[in-house]
Parts: C-alpha cells; structure tokens; sequence
C-alpha cells in the first residue's frame, strides 16, 4: 500500500465523517422546525435517521485514527470538507425538507461508494466492510423519503 492510497483513503474518510456531522445538523435541524399535517410522522422520522447518522460519527473518525491520521477538528473544518448544503430557513415546507434530505442523502451513498473504491485500493479492509453497512443505511434513508414523495 503506498502512501498516496492511504492519504486518498483519509481525505475520503475525513470528507464522509464531515458529511455526516453536517447531515446530522440537518436533519436534527428539520426534525426541530417540521410543521403541518405530516408533523408526527416526520418528526419522529427525522429523529430516528439523525440518530442513526450520528452512531456511524465516531467510527468514521476512529476509522481515519486507525489510518493514522488526524480527524477533522472544528465546525470550520466539517464545512470546508462537506458536500451538505447549509440550510438555515426554518420555514421550509414539510416537503421541501423531505426533498433535501432525500437528495442528500442520495450524494452520501455516492460518496460511500467512492471512499469504498479507496479502501479497496488501500487494502483496508475493515473500512470496506463497515462502508457497505453505512451505504445500506443511507440507500434505506433514500428509499424512505424518496416514498413520502411518490
């Protein structure tokens, strides 16, 4: 394994973990300010996929550890890393909120798949296997606000 697989492994390591501490804001976020007719179901939804986002942080971050390197270190560097739009209306329509998660969500299970590519190159293979778990994680997240939208 050369130093240049593992370094590209890291940098994708780094850029997941910031995903989802920037994901988990969001659909924290969303779960805080959901209103209308759908407010029970998709506060209670929201709330269970912010939970589940945040159990996979620290095994990111000790994954990039392992690696022997550093983890991100600040808000500052979560959002220099993250592909997670920032969103700060709290009036966003039910909808809406459903759409940009779905859409997020979708970017995180191609990236999944990317840093995957990365940890087979490195011959890493715990974080090839953790990946696929995470990966089916989020295509279930997909899969769930992609049907509240059908």
């Amino acid at each position: 394994m050369g130093d240049n697989t593992k370094k590209a492994l890291v940098d994708g390591l780094n850029g997941l973990l910031a995903d989802h501490l920037a994901l988990y804001l969001k659909t924290k976020n969303f779960h805080w300010h959901v209103k209308g007719r759908e407010f029970r179901d998709l506060h209670l939804l929201f709330d269970e996929q912010a939970t589940e986002i945040f159990g996979n942080v620290d095994i990111i971050a000790e994954r990039v550890r392992k690696n022997g390197a550093d983890t991100l270190t600040s808000i500052g560097s979560v959002a220099a890393k993250t592909k997670v739009a920032d969103e700060d209306d709290s009036n966003l329509g039910a909808m809406q909120m459903v759409e940009q998660l779905r859409d997020d969500n979708a970017t995180l299970v191609k990236s999944l798949k990317a840093v995957k590519e990365l940890a087979g190159e490195a011959g890493d293979n715990a974080t090839d296997g953790l990946i696929d778990d995470w990966t089916d994680q989020a295509e279930e997240r997909v899969w769930f606000l992609s049907s509240i939208l059908a």
